[in-house]
């Protein structure tokens, strides 16, 4: 006979595997109503904060293929994981524009905002990070505390064009990578003088006795601040989503790994059963002969 109790640790494995799927299943399902939750809020900001850097567009232009000599590249990532590929895509675009945005007289640097990136942009270029923030969601995001990270980093960074790298909201399942391009007000002025729109003020009746390279320098500190905050909000609502869109794909797994070990321990307890009754009536038949 076999040793007693062996027949039946299998069927225990089977029990304690599908206890620890029941409590994984539980989280997620819970991570995603807390996901849920807060992107709602987060959402109405979000869109709310989109109307406060477009304009700048209309009135500085936009310069993404602008070559100038100190580009400074800003990665908004979060400082949480579980939430698909969101940072691993600001990681890849920030990279490729490393690339593009080097060379021989030219000088590239980051600035991270949110841990991810900065744990997997440090491997590879440690030497070209200038600054990195984190705990930035630790609370709710508003533009006080944004203005005054802007302002640190203006203060921290020399720079002729700031481009600012982050996860575009457009729905629970869909984000897009964005870049918005920030010249310094020299590089903008420069820019108006050979005849380009950029910086180009000349259409609008100004007010007050400041000069226009006061102006543009203001422009350029308010456009940070205005799309540094949009961009946090977008990359914060995009975490949200894509952790609601993931937590959801590994509650449905649960369940399907649930099922497929439930037929299992079932299949494996009417197995010993049987065996079991075999036995008895095996035993039985032997002592009526």
């Amino acid at each position: 006979m076999a040793p007693l109790g062996a027949r039946s640790v299998s069927t225990q494995i089977v029990r304690n595997r599908m206890k620890s799927v029941k409590n994984i299943q539980k989280i997620t399902k819970a991570m995603k109503m807390v996901a849920a939750s807060k992107l709602r809020a987060v959402q109405t900001r979000t869109e709310n904060s989109r109307g406060l850097w477009q304009p700048f567009t209309a009135l500085l232009g936009d310069a993404p293929s602008v070559d100038v000599k100190k580009n400074v590249i800003v990665a908004i990532t979060s400082d949480k994981g579980l939430c698909g590929g969101i940072n691993s895509t600001s990681v890849k675009v920030s990279r490729a524009l490393h690339k593009l945005t080097s060379g021989p007289e030219k000088e590239s640097k980051y600035v991270i905002l949110g841990e991810k990136g900065k744990v997997q942009l440090v491997r590879d270029s440690r030497s070209s990070i200038e600054m990195t923030v984190s705990e930035l969601q630790k609370n709710p995001i508003n533009y006080t505390q944004i203005a005054v990270l802007a302002d640190d980093i203006l203060k921290n960074v020399e720079y002729d064009a700031l481009r600012v790298v982050f996860n575009k909201f457009h729905s629970v399942i869909s984000f897009k990578p964005t870049m918005v391009t920030i010249l310094s007000p020299e590089v903008a002025e420069k820019e108006s003088e050979a005849g380009g729109k950029i910086g180009d003020l000349d259409a609008y009746e100004i007010e007050g006795g400041e000069t226009k390279s006061e102006i543009l320098q203001n422009l350029a500190e308010f456009q940070f601040s205005c799309v540094l905050y949009n961009g946090a909000l977008e990359n914060a609502c995009s975490e949200l989503g894509a952790r609601m869109s993931a937590m959801d794909s590994s509650s449905r797994n649960a369940g399907d790994m649930l099922d497929r070990l439930t037929l299992t321990y079932n299949r494996t307890r009417q197995a010993s059963i049987t065996t079991e009754l075999t036995e008895i009536i095996s035993g039985a038949s032997a002592l009526e002969g």
